[in-house]
């Protein structure tokens, strides 16, 4: 019971601890992750600055070089001459032969010449060439393009950035010049994707299909920032550049791929603080489950020893510093030395109701006052001379104080009667002996003294009452009572004799030892200081007289 208790505690102090650990560790990450994750947020927008910087710086001087091309003066000769002779296919190639030589020259992968409204007249594409994007500029097939006005055009699969110029003769414009270049998302070292109204066109996500990112992209308010998830992996898409017809180039951030180093070093330092913090907290549960377990495993084992010993023993050198396990101590003291008094009350009280009884049982004779405390004191003399240990003295003084109770149950007119008895009234007060056990054995505490009661006149050979018991089959306290009960029936008076001296009694002892009685007992009766036996004859004398 006990280790199971040591146990219970045990968890009751370490469960509460770590999972306060558990769960501060757990806010602590998450608190560490979250300052990370806004820190690279951070780091991104500013990129995203840079960037956008860098494509301004970009766009301006894209700016310039449409307008210096839409200042050339031959080009502007070739629209006005296909303007005005739209059918002309002289004027068209002529017009495709500039667009290409001012192409090739400002290195443009596309350009265009439309109307003033925007209706496309002539172009030329930069044409792929065994999988390459930088072949030669083709003209274009006109029914492949509706508007063009800046943006992104796709053509054969290709993606090509654009804008427009007008174009003005003497101020009046007379069309608008679009040049662009192959917007190739694959190209590009960051992850980017192009969306028109929500709707994926193209992005360079390894693994990822249109649909699939345009699903993630779908709770993302359009032109802010947003934090998607894709295959459970964690993502921070941020607007680059907005365009005409509802064009939003995107750049996006993995974020776990981004964070991964710090996360490794992160789960590393925590598991090692886990791992510290686990050990303390078990020294700590072990600490205070001993605290509590110990006091209260010393009250379990009094108790236990109460059980079997019928002694109820106080603690010392208890101290805890829990404040109830202290009054657990006190208290538990305090019914200890409770029991402790009350026992010693019963124990006298019983002490003076076997006193009682053998001064009632000694009351009714006067020739046998004090035979009682007689025969006690010269057993207690026997047992001492013999070394017994103080709690066997004890039980054969109390046995010997009871040892005629019996006697209560014999008529008054055959245990008074002055001349000898017959066999008939010897017989009636032979019974005494079983007698008095039945009196006693009803009462718990008078089993220790059923022997002493019952057996004090068995003989050693086996000749005496009630049971006939031979030598050691008797017990020691019967056989020492048995001695100092003959001894003081022979030296005290009875109605029918006078008592025997000292001399005469001690004598039939030693005649009748091994026979009678045992001869060990009556060797150490015998060597008994005479002043002892004298002085407690002395007293029968003086309790015969009071009686009298």
């Amino acid at each position: 019971m006990k280790t199971r208790f040591r146990t219970r505690a045990f968890i009751l102090c370490f469960i509460p601890f770590a999972l306060l650990l558990a769960t501060s560790f757990w806010a602590i990450q998450r608190f560490v992750q979250s300052t990370v994750r806004q820190g690279l947020q951070a780091s991104l927008r500013e990129s995203q600055v840079a960037i956008a910087s860098i494509h301004a710086k970009g766009d301006l001087q894209n700016s310039r070089f449409l307008k210096v091309a839409g200042e050339n003066t031959a080009l502007k000769a070739g629209i006005q001459l296909l303007l005005d002779n739209p059918q002309s296919g002289a004027a068209r190639r002529t017009v495709e032969d500039q667009l290409r030589e001012l192409g090739e020259h400002m290195g443009f992968d596309f350009m265009l010449v439309s109307r003033a409204d925007g209706t496309p007249l002539v172009g030329v594409a930069r044409q792929s060439s065994s999988g390459s994007s930088h072949g030669q500029l083709a003209p274009l097939n006109m029914a492949q393009i509706k508007r063009a006005s800046a943006g992104f055009l796709f053509l054969d699969g290709r993606t090509f950035q654009f804008a427009s110029v007008p174009v003005d003769v003497d101020d009046f414009n007379i069309g608008q010049l679009s040049v662009g270049e192959v917007f190739g998302l694959s190209d590009l070292t960051n992850m980017v994707a192009l969306v028109q109204n929500g709707r994926v066109v193209d992005s360079n996500l390894p693994n990822v299909s249109a649909s699939e990112l345009a699903q993630a992209l779908s709770g993302c308010p359009a032109h802010a920032e947003c934090e998607l998830r894709i295959r459970g992996i964690n993502w921070i898409s941020l607007p680059m550049e907005s365009y005409a017809d509802g064009y939003l180039l995107l750049s996006l951030q993995n974020v776990d791929e981004a964070t991964a180093p710090i996360q490794k070093r992160l789960h590393a330092l925590f598991f090692y603080l886990a791992l510290t913090c686990v050990f303390v907290a078990l020294l700590c549960s072990v600490g205070s489950s001993r605290s509590i377990v110990k006091p209260i495993a010393a009250v379990v084992d009094h108790l236990h020893n109460a059980v079997r010993t019928g002694r109820l023993t106080e603690l010392e050198g208890q101290s805890s510093s829990i404040v109830e396990i202290q009054e657990l101590a006190q208290i538990y003291n305090r019914a200890a030395i409770s029991v402790r008094v009350a026992g010693e009350n019963l124990e006298s009280a019983y002490l003076q109701f076997v006193g009682s009884l053998a001064n009632a049982l000694d009351a009714r004779d006067r020739y046998t006052a004090g035979h009682s405390h007689r025969v006690s004191n010269f057993s207690c003399a026997v047992a001492a001379a013999m070394q017994l240990p103080l709690p066997e003295i004890e039980r054969i003084r109390i046995g010997a104080l009871l040892h005629d109770i019996g006697k209560i149950g014999i008529a008054d007119n055959v245990l008074q009667k002055p001349g000898r008895l017959t066999d008939e009234e010897v017989a009636i007060v032979r019974e005494h002996p079983v007698i008095g056990r039945r009196i006693l054995e009803g009462v718990e505490g008078f089993t220790p003294f059923l022997s002493a009661v019952e057996l004090h006149h068995e003989n050693w050979d086996g000749t005496g009452y009630p049971h006939g018991q031979k030598g050691e089959q008797t017990p020691l306290e019967a056989r020492i009572i048995h001695v100092a009960d003959a001894y003081d029936a022979m030296t005290t008076d009875r109605s029918y004799r006078s008592g025997m001296t000292h001399e005469k009694a001690i004598s039939i002892l030693v005649e009748f030892a091994g026979i009678q009685f045992d001869r060990e007992i009556v060797a150490v009766f015998v060597g008994l200081p005479r002043e002892v036996l004298e002085a407690e004859r002395l007293n029968a004398r003086s309790v015969e007289e009071a009686v009298a």
